[in-house]
């Protein structure tokens, strides 16, 4: 007898979280449904049960092309034991060998794959789990991982967006701080002794550059503890619920960056919204998976009070307009799904519109970034080289 570690809905819709004994999976469920709860997670109260080592984690772009190759044997007749031996055999890297060894064993052992999925939950998303939980049960695993396949390539080609278009800035910065630290600890006191040998003063606005220079050779090691002391203190302080919420809506609230952060969020909850919903899952089961990625706490609170009134038989679209973190345009596509009765189509179409929102506008971002910081890494570098010709001119003025 194995011990199971569950996630349900009760007959009221709220969460439960328990451990189970039963031989398999299926008697998991069983036992739930009986009880008159709607399973949403299980999977063996020991996570290390198939050996999985540490590092040993699927990436979200190695997860999404798992779920494409599956979905696309499945869907040619394949059977899944050995559609999955063939993508293992053909992975490109030992991690994913490794993690889709151990899901294949967990099959020839007779489990199912939601479970042999959830025994590796740093590799698979609840989403996923469940998804391919409801698609078992439902006889349409390969449809179901078509739509997770595809879920998972929209959400991946938002992120990639989103970072190839932040990488430049960040490299552009990291060029101007290496070029004024290099100026001021290496370049400004080779002139220092040909000042000193004619006895000439240097001007203000010299001395304080290489005064700085000094200050930041002497000190940069301790600078770099002190940043990375300061990330662990943020870290560590952004565990506790209330700092979270805090920084969360803080984040929402700033300029540009919080409009792109609200599109993001909407693209998550209505592309996650809509698969889950057109595949079979109902509409409070969905918004308990939904709120796991999120991944900001104040749109997961309100996303909760959405679900409340749901539960209650409200609608969706009205507390998320209250909240006042999700676009306009989220609540009135919503709001037409709920009134029209096609809440995942309208759902999974103002998934793609808040996707493209968001590209645009970390293009926008880039576009005023890149710019900004060349001017201003310019005005600097020009401030420093004006200040050594100015001693200069002193020196020349000197000589004559």
């Amino acid at each position: 007898m194995r011990q199971w570690r569950t996630i349900a809905l009760d007959r009221r819709g709220q969460t439960l979280h328990a451990r189970i004994a039963a031989p398999d999976e299926a008697s998991v469920v069983l036992q739930l449904r009986r009880s008159g709860a709607v399973p949403l997670e299980i999977k063996p109260d020991r996570q290390r049960l198939f050996g999985l080592r540490r590092g040993d984690v699927l990436s979200r772009a190695e997860q999404s092309h798992v779920l494409r190759e599956l979905a696309t044997m499945l869907g040619a007749g394949q059977d899944l034991e050995h559609a999955l031996q063939f993508i293992r055999q053909t992975a490109p890297s030992r991690r994913v060998r490794h993690v889709l060894s151990q899901v294949h064993e967990a099959i020839r052992n007779g489990s199912s794959l939601a479970a042999a999925m959830a025994a590796q939950p740093r590799s698979f998303s609840r989403l996923a789990i469940g998804m391919v939980r409801g698609g078992e049960v439902g006889g349409a695993l390969a449809v179901t991982l078509e739509r997770l396949a595809s879920l998972a390539e929209a959400q991946q080609a938002l992120a990639t967006t989103i970072q190839s278009a932040l990488i430049y800035p960040v490299l552009l910065v990291i060029a101007a701080i290496g070029a004024i630290g290099l100026l001021l600890v290496q370049i400004l006191p080779q002139f220092v002794p040909l000042f000193e040998q004619n006895g000439v003063p240097l001007p203000s606005s010299t001395r304080f550059l290489l005064d700085a220079g000094d200050v930041v050779g002497r000190l940069w090691p301790w600078a770099v503890l002190g940043v990375l002391a300061l990330l662990l203190a943020v870290r560590l302080a952004l565990r506790r619920p209330a700092v979270r919420l805090a920084v969360d809506r803080l984040m929402l609230r700033l300029p540009l960056i919080g409009y792109l952060q609200r599109e993001i969020l909407a693209a998550r909850l209505c592309r996650s919204l809509g698969t889950l919903l057109q595949n079979g899952v109902s509409l409070v089961p969905a918004l308990a998976i939904v709120r796991e990625v999120l991944g900001n706490s104040a749109a997961v609170a309100a996303l909760d009070r959405a679900t409340e009134a749901a539960r209650d038989g409200g609608g969706l679209a009205g507390p998320l307009a209250a909240s006042g973190i999700f676009p306009e345009r989220t609540v009135h596509l919503l709001r037409l799904g709920e009134e029209t009765a096609k809440l995942a189509s309208v759902a999974l179409r103002a998934a793609e519109i808040h996707e493209e929102a968001a590209r645009v506008t970390a293009q926008r971002l880039t576009t005023l970034l890149t710019p900004a910081i060349t001017i201003v890494m310019g005005a600097v570098i020009a401030g420093i080289v004006s200040s050594l010709l100015l001693a200069m001119l002193s020196l020349n003025d000197l000589a004559q």
